[in-house]
């Protein structure tokens, strides 16, 4: 074979495969173009102060009026409301979100469509199901908790914050139960069994990483873990990867001593990689440091000092 022949050959190739990533972008698009357009049909020039005007052919706000609003340009937003192959940046989608008057889950299927990565995705702000808290606090005596796939601790009932006050008495955006076990020293760490079960921390939150690669907020979570604990770089550069499933975890609380719990993991099926974790005491003595816990919150509250 000629050389002529072999860089015909890997063109071919190459053409082929940028038709096929073409081919799978192009039903992405068009439900883009699509939901663009029935976010634009329901506002109404009157919901965001302008005249309704004339003579006109569809409902809700022109391609040209959202445009206007959002501070950018008409041919550039039509062009992405047609589905077109051209790339929006996290601010221009920004802007059409907050014109479009988007919420939340909206605003993260826009950012979705757009194959664009979106920081606020996955962070504290995410809405959860209106009765999931009532399900969390009606477990109690047993801790539980709502997280989303990074760790960030979104809910929790009264046994949860009064074995894990660390935790619930971080400020927001730094309750990831990731950060705090591997950042706090031992006398203070949550997790006395952390030697047995940081690997495999570690494993699973890669494997949910990988769905989230080039995001912001997954990539500062991991930075800052790697800069403050030298054993989590050491286990993220392994690329161990694994699924979550049943683990015994004992807890090191200062009042009470140690708890020894098993965990279970269950989906929430209408919040995407949102889970309800929910610690079951392995013995009686485990039990009772709960319950104690649970009837004197003034020693629940009480800080470690050193």
């Amino acid at each position: 074979m000629t050389t002529l022949d072999t860089a015909t050959m890997d063109s071919d190739t190459a053409s082929r495969a940028v038709g096929r990533t073409r081919a799978r972008a192009r039903p992405r698009r068009t439900e883009l173009a699509a939901f663009l357009r029935s976010r634009r049909e329901r506002i109404t020039p009157e919901d965001v102060g302008m005249p309704p005007g004339i003579r006109r052919r569809t409902p809700g706000l022109r391609r040209e009026e959202v445009a206007q609003l959002a501070g950018i340009g008409v041919t550039w937003y039509t062009w992405l409301e047609q589905g077109r192959p051209i790339n929006a940046s996290p601010q221009v989608l920004d802007a059409v979100a907050r014109t479009l008057r988007l919420d939340a889950t909206e605003r993260e299927h826009l950012y979705h469509l757009a194959e664009v990565p979106d920081a606020t995705v996955g962070g504290e702000s995410e809405c959860l199901p209106e009765d999931l808290q009532g399900i969390v606090d009606a477990l109690v005596p047993l801790p539980a908790a709502v997280a989303n796939g990074r760790c960030d601790v979104l809910a929790w009932n009264a046994a949860y914050a009064a074995v894990f006050p660390h935790v619930v008495a971080a400020p927001p955006g730094e309750r990831n139960f990731l950060l705090i076990s591997f950042t706090l020293p031992p006398c203070c760490n949550p997790i006395a069994n952390l030697e047995e079960t940081a690997a495999g921390n570690v494993a699973v939150f890669r494997h949910r990483y990988s769905r989230h690669l080039g995001e912001p907020g997954w990539k500062n979570l991991v930075r800052r873990l790697q800069d403050a604990s030298p054993e989590f770089a050491r286990l993220w550069a392994s690329h161990d990867v694994a699924t979550p499933g049943p683990s015994v975890r004992v807890f090191r609380h200062h009042a009470a001593g140690h708890i020894r719990t098993r965990t279970t993991v269950m989906d929430v099926g209408s919040s995407p990689e949102t889970r309800l974790i929910v610690y079951t005491p392995s013995d009686e003595r485990s039990r009772e440091r709960i319950d104690r816990l649970l009837a004197d919150p003034g020693a629940a509250a009480l800080d470690h000092r050193h």
